[in-house]
């Protein structure tokens, strides 16, 4: 069932991307509306959901489906798909390449399939329980890195972080100047995505929701990382904050330096 299930997952994903990239070369055309102050949301997003979400439907008729746009099809079934049809928005509006399809399936509220597909950069990562992760079909692995001064990090911040006071500024002061380098990419499916085939060697976040972790997580630890939220614990789908690694020593160093989060309002 999961290879059928991975199967599906790659082609909506390619097809969504490929709508984002229609969308993408006629960019004075896309209507851009706000979340936020600074949170956006666009056609875009909300065309490529409902595509991912007509395509789940068809397949698998009997799974739910929880999407960042259009929220939870919940009737309490066995597989939930969990949904990001454009992460990094933001990216996306800025003509930078970093965006991607993030499509999860849980069972049991637990990550079976990850698909993160990118279409601007052309790669596909995906992964199945018990199979394995690939990029491009190709079997990909976590990094080998132990040192924190051997590492390449990254981390992201929240739209309200003008407002926060556990706004990930203070954790990123502490690791920034140990580290061998850090980037902030906008996309924390890609990032999860780079930590799964070894191109970061740690990744973490706060204020997250389950659409932006679930696929990528399922690609860390199929590739042999290691996924926890910025408490040590298991609750990193729905807590808000996770630190995903390569799961070596390297984990509990970075997890070691954040600030714990404030519980989720």
């Amino acid at each position: 069932m999961l290879r059928a299930a991975l199967d599906a997952a790659v082609g909506i994903a390619r097809e969504a991307g490929d709508l984002l990239m229609r969308h993408r070369s006629h960019m004075d055309e896309l209507v851009v509306d706000r979340k936020g102050r600074i949170d956006l949301v666009t056609t875009a997003d909300r065309e490529s959901e409902t595509l991912v979400r007509e395509r789940l439907a068809d397949a698998f008729p009997d799974h739910d489906v929880h999407g960042e746009e259009f929220g939870d099809s919940s009737r309490g079934a066995d597989y939930r798909w969990i949904v990001d049809p454009l992460d990094g928005t933001t990216n996306f509006v800025h003509g930078h390449p970093m965006f991607v399809v993030a499509i999860g399936l849980l069972h049991h509220g637990d990550p079976v399939v990850g698909v993160v597909h990118a279409p601007a950069l052309r790669e596909t990562f995906t992964a199945a329980r018990g199979e394995g992760a690939c990029l491009d079909g190709r079997p990909m692995r976590v990094s080998t890195t132990t040192k924190l001064e051997e590492a390449m990090v990254a981390t992201g911040f929240p739209y309200r972080r003008a407002e926060r006071a556990d706004n990930n500024l203070g954790n990123f002061g502490r690791i920034a100047l140990d580290v061998r380098g850090i980037r902030r990419g906008g996309s924390a499916a890609l990032d999860l995505a780079y930590v799964a085939c070894g191109r970061f060697d740690a990744f973490w976040e706060l204020h997250l929701e389950p659409w932006d972790v679930a696929a990528g997580a399922c690609l860390v630890r199929e590739a042999g990382g290691r996924v926890t939220d910025a408490l040590g614990g298991n609750d990193w789908l729905t807590g808000g904050h996770i630190v995903a690694s390569n799961a070596g020593p390297l984990h509990e160093v970075v997890r070691g330096r954040l600030d714990a989060p404030e519980a989720r309002a």
